[in-house]
């Protein structure tokens, strides 16, 4: 027996899809909508979230213009360019307010498992952007995973098969501030060590 009508139980197993959104929490967010009357305006911005976005030409993060504001800035730099697998990234490292360069997001890693081979990311538009940009120095940026670090790899191998001259450097891995040493990982202790400072 149904206990609830199509239309909640669509949208619930809709907001599950969502990533760390499961079956609970997706009910919660439709009974919520339901009990205040936000679900109008709710379905409305939703329906309304693709219009008048496009890809940013040079970077390719969502847009209104054929420039994103950063790559429209005259206070960025674009001798600096971090990539990024994501535009969520971005907001990450913005939040810093320590870089002052460009990024370009390749909208996903290199993972054969979930069938994502390079050609399917923005990698070509950035040996592109590079070739005609000659920045001077790039920084991988993607996470400290298997699949990131894959990309890494093959992003760093196909700059320097096609010439780049500029520097290639990565994003330094290690213990966060106010970790424990008895909780790392080995994988992590490892790392610190290997990208220890000068104090």
């Amino acid at each position: 027996m149904q206990i609830l009508p199509d239309n909640i139980t669509n949208l619930i197993d809709e907001f599950s899809k969502l990533p760390s959104v499961g079956p609970k929490s997706a009910e919660r967010m439709v009974f919520y909508l339901l009990a205040t009357g936000d679900a109008d305006q709710f379905g409305r911005v939703m329906m309304n979230l693709k219009n008048g976005l496009t890809r940013c030409s040079s970077c390719k993060n969502y847009a209104t213009e054929e420039l994103c504001p950063i790559c429209s800035s005259s206070s960025r730099s674009s001798e600096i360019i971090a990539v990024v697998s994501n535009p969520m990234d971005i907001v990450a490292i913005e939040r810093t307010g320590l870089f002052r360069g460009q990024y370009h997001i390749l909208h996903g890693v290199i993972s054969p498992i979930d069938g994502v081979g390079p050609d399917d990311l923005e990698i070509d538009s950035l040996l592109t952007r590079v070739g005609v940009v000659e920045p001077d120095e790039i920084i991988l940026a993607t996470n400290p995973n298997i699949e990131g670090e894959t990309t890494s790899i093959y992003i760093s191998r196909k700059l320097l098969t096609q010439g780049y001259q500029g520097k290639i450097s990565k994003l330094a891995h290690g213990l966060p501030i106010g970790a424990d040493l008895e909780y790392a990982d080995q994988l992590t202790l490892s790392r610190a060590l290997d990208n220890r400072q000068a104090f």
